[in-house]
């Protein structure tokens, strides 16, 4: 059994697994931690419907393996982690200033004190 393990951190397709896996979590965290609103005022699609998409797509990879070469689902999801995290991500991250909740910078009325 020891032998198995060792012989899989070798592998180096087994590290592109893991940073597949890796990095859709990180897109499907960084989506539930959005407000909703700011899905609305950047024109993108809900924030429901990137929830699913990034959750199935991390949630059939964990369950089933990340097999990039021979697997359609694992390379349409990390498509789909890619557009969120390179086209959605930067658009709600520009409006909200970067704290994913409403612009709270030190603003009057009248402009920032």
């Amino acid at each position: 059994m020891g032998q198995v393990l060792a012989l899989d951190f070798l592998n180096p397709f087994w590290w592109l697994a893991i940073g597949i896996l890796g990095f859709k979590l990180v897109a499907l965290v960084d989506a539930a931690s959005r407000r909703d609103e700011a899905y609305r005022a950047a024109d993108k699609k809900s924030k429901p419907f990137w929830l699913v998409l990034l959750g199935i797509a991390f949630g059939l990879d964990f369950l089933f393996g990340a097999n990039f070469l021979t697997s359609f689902l694992t390379l349409g999801g990390l498509v789909a982690a890619i557009v969120y995290m390179v086209d959605v991500r930067p658009a709600i991250k520009q409006l909200t200033d970067g704290r994913g909740g409403k612009n709270s910078r030190n603003t009057g009325p009248y402009g920032p004190w």
